[in-house]
């Protein structure tokens, strides 16, 4: 998997800030994580990490399990719906686009495999 490639496809399909992607990738890719959590491992403060994290619960990313943990939805529904949202932000008639398809069938494995450790 090209993390970096999918962190690409993030910023240019569905318009995310390039922290909001790199969250979104860690947290689909290892499990829920408290701001802290984040801020340590992307190397950001734990308020910037916080404030990525609800801004990708915003925007369809992300559900918060407790006042301290956040968690990515399935990739595969998670980044057609932030895709979705995004459309209609900006008035774009929403249809089909496989780049976005295919960010949610790439992290599917490591999304799963971060939840059935």
């Amino acid at each position: 998997m090209d993390i970096s490639k999918l962190e690409k496809d993030l910023i240019s399909e569905i318009k995310l800030e390039p922290l909001q992607a790199r969250v979104f990738l860690l947290v689909t890719c290892y499990g829920k994580m408290s701001p802290i959590s984040i801020a340590e491992k992307i190397k950001i403060s734990s308020d910037d990490a916080l404030k990525i994290a609800k801004e990708l619960m915003t925007l369809g990313a992300f559900i918060d399990i407790t006042e301290t943990e956040f968690e990515a939805m399935h990739p595969r529904f998670t980044a057609v719906n932030m895709y979705r949202k995004l459309c209609a932000r900006e008035n774009i008639e929403f249809k089909r686009n496989k780049i976005v398809d295919n960010i949610g069938v790439v992290l599917e494995k490591s999304y799963d495999d971060a939840r059935t450790k």
